[in-house]
């Protein structure tokens, strides 16, 4: 008997525990987030790219816009570059710009205002069929992703980011 009772009631008290943490009150539990202000200077960044979607992309494209907003977006002073070297190279291609106008005129945009440069992986791209003639001008063919990555880091130094 007495296991059954201690039973109940720690199925009880979790019960409760459980009401509270799921009810209204689970905001006031710890607070809400502070934001630290901080000053970002003009940084050297090169962006891994290896993704599959058009929305992934978009996504890249969007952080690295982000950061050269808020890094003042000096393009003496930064560089932010985006290699790459996965399925995306096929919305890159001159023949796929109709199906992926909207990508294409954004990223056209953000290396026209010298926000970031595009590279890309000439192997990779050859094995998707693709030669730097069917590739947008704005696009700069390089002969190697990770050499790139590599020397930008290393020669250069641009932290890297995914």
């Amino acid at each position: 008997m007495p296991k059954l009772l201690l039973f109940l009631l720690i199925s009880i008290n979790l019960s409760i525990s459980t009401a509270v943490i799921a009810g209204d009150t689970v905001s006031t539990l710890w607070g809400s987030a502070s934001v630290t202000p901080t000053e970002y200077k003009p940084q050297k960044v090169v962006y891994d790219v290896h993704v599959k979607t058009v929305e992934a992309v978009e996504s890249v494209l969007d952080r690295a816009s982000y950061l050269s907003t808020i890094t003042g977006a000096d393009p003496f002073d930064q560089s932010i570059v985006l290699v790459l070297h996965g399925k995306e190279i096929s919305f890159f291609a001159s023949k796929n710009f109709e199906k992926h106008q909207d990508l294409i005129r954004r990223a056209q945009s953000l290396v026209e205002s010298e926000a970031l440069s595009i590279r890309m992986c000439k192997i990779a791209a050859q094995s998707q069929g693709f030669s730097p003639e069917d590739i947008h001008g704005f696009v700069e063919m390089i002969p190697m992703g990770d050499a790139e990555i590599i020397r930008l880091q290393y020669e250069e130094g641009h932290a890297y980011m995914q």
